[in-house]
């Protein structure tokens, strides 16, 4: 049996993935992310759109979110598991730096996980929320 930090199970790929977001380390986080990975924010969202390569989603996405907010961290609670999809249902909690209002928000990710990293990923979540904290 492999161990944590190198199970290529989707649940654990996942959760990798969530610990690197939170601790800001984008080298492991892009470890976890395939290739030719599809990643997708939410229609609706400030960064909606779909990104590809692990250093598009960082740079393109996570780099971005700590731009603009203090403390982005996707607080993971619950994983539902179907062969190489895993459904996390989670929360966001963040300071807009522009406006200084909070967030916590709830958000359902759909993971798909394939050879040990991610290849899609879409996001959902309450936007209107996101977008509230962001006006002044």
């Amino acid at each position: 049996m492999s161990d944590f930090a190198t199970s290529p199970a989707p649940a654990d790929v996942v959760r990798r993935q969530y610990l690197a977001s939170a601790a800001g380390d984008l080298d492991a986080l892009r470890a976890t992310l395939a290739p030719d990975v599809e990643w997708t924010e939410m229609a609706g969202f400030p960064l909606a759109g779909t990104y590809r390569t692990p250093e598009g989603v960082t740079a393109d996405v996570m780099e971005k979110l700590a731009a603009e907010w203090e403390s982005w961290t996707a607080h993971d609670d619950t994983y539902v598991v179907d062969g190489e999809n895993v459904v996390v249902l989670a929360r966001y909690t963040a300071v807009n730096k522009a406006t200084r209002k909070p967030i916590d928000v709830r958000v359902a990710h759909h993971f798909t996980v394939r050879g040990g990293a991610i290849v899609r990923f879409e996001q959902f979540t309450d936007t209107a929320l996101v977008l509230a904290a962001m006006t002044a």
